[in-house]
């Protein structure tokens, strides 16, 4: 005799072996929660007229994207890369040449430098993981990619060399520049969320739940069946598709360019760190250290005053403090003190 599925309840999901269940309610869930944050943040400069503040949020959330980009791969995959501004670089040169040398719009050098973001991160991915580099050595690896694509960049004439690249101004949608502080936080809001519903969806997804399991025990997830380095260099591939989008944002709003900013180990340790201060491996977690650095940042410079390597100093500090005091970030002490409330 057939059972009638529970009240609220589709036969399809009733019928549906429990871990796709779980998964499907756990994705509405986080829909949920990233449609009423984004809202949120979509009223902010309803309420907040301050340049300063919008422009504090805005770099806040430009940091989410890279904290992200970063977090598929270290967070969700647990391979540690100290070199992803190779991709951040990648991005924002792709777009600068694009519009200086070939005079496309600046959609276009969203579109390719995150199409070349996440072909560069299947290429690091494919060598690295067929050779079985893992922990230290991937790192390195990665380390090692961001300083060699810094010096062709410092050499070679159609990137300005050690000059740098200015692109023009050209205010309006289409060219990814606005006037006014609005339009670039909205535009930074909707890349950071595009890049909060691809961890969504690495989170509950099959492909995320094969990610943690090489995570956990690479070789377990082997045993199982799992294409260990089919999994994660689509993660990589990911991971720095996200972060090239992030160098054409800076491209955008800053307008200038040079080898050091894009490729240098500050974009690298802006990406790790957020993600390591709010939560590896969780959704949230690059957004709330996205904020909370921003917040500390900001707050030390007002205390301290633009002293030279200051922002480098000052996250090396919370580094310590967090992988001593707080491993899990600030995002999973909230829960744990939730769970135990």
């Amino acid at each position: 005799m057939h059972t009638p599925a529970p009240i609220g309840r589709t036969p399809a999901a009733a019928d549906a072996p429990p871990a796709v269940v779980h998964l499907l309610g756990g994705t509405r869930r986080s829909i949920r929660l990233l449609g009423l944050i984004g809202m949120a943040l979509a009223c902010a400069p309803l309420v907040v007229r301050s340049e300063f503040h919008l422009t504090f949020m805005t770099l806040a959330l430009y940091s989410t994207l890279l904290g992200s980009a970063w977090n598929i791969l270290g967070g969700f995959g647990g391979q540690y890369s100290f070199g992803h501004a190779v991709f951040f670089g990648l991005g924002a040169y792709t777009g600068a040449i694009l519009q200086v040398h070939a005079g496309l719009p600046a959609w276009t050098g969203l579109l390719a430098g995150s199409a070349i973001g996440g072909a560069a991160g299947a290429a690091l991915g494919a060598i690295s993981f067929r050779y079985g580099l893992r922990g230290s050595y991937f790192a390195l690896v990665t380390l090692a990619m961001a300083e060699v694509f810094r010096i062709i960049a410092n050499s070679v004439p159609f990137t300005g060399a050690g000059v740098g690249m200015m692109i023009e101004l050209r205010s309006g949608p289409a060219d990814l520049q606005f006037e006014s502080r609005q339009g670039y936080y909205y535009f930074a809001l909707a890349l950071a969320l595009v890049a909060l519903a691809v961890s969504s969806w690495v989170r509950h997804s099959r492909f995320g739940a094969a990610l943690a399991a090489v995570r956990d025990n690479e070789d377990a997830a082997r045993a199982l069946g799992i294409d260990a380095t089919r999994i994660k260099v689509a993660a990589t591939a990911l991971s720095g598709s996200l972060m090239a989008a992030g160098g054409v944002f800076y491209l955008q709003y800053f307008h200038y360019i040079d080898p050091m900013l894009v490729f240098g180990p500050a974009v690298s340790v802006e990406a790790l760190l957020g993600p390591i201060v709010g939560g590896l491996g969780t959704v949230l977690g690059p957004l709330i250290g996205a904020f909370a650095l921003a917040l500390v940042s900001q707050v030390a410079t007002q205390a301290l005053g633009q002293a030279p390597a200051l922002s480098m100093a000052l996250y090396g500090v919370i580094l310590i403090v967090m992988v001593t005091f707080l491993p899990r970030g600030l995002g999973r002490l909230r829960l744990r003190r939730g769970r135990h409330a």
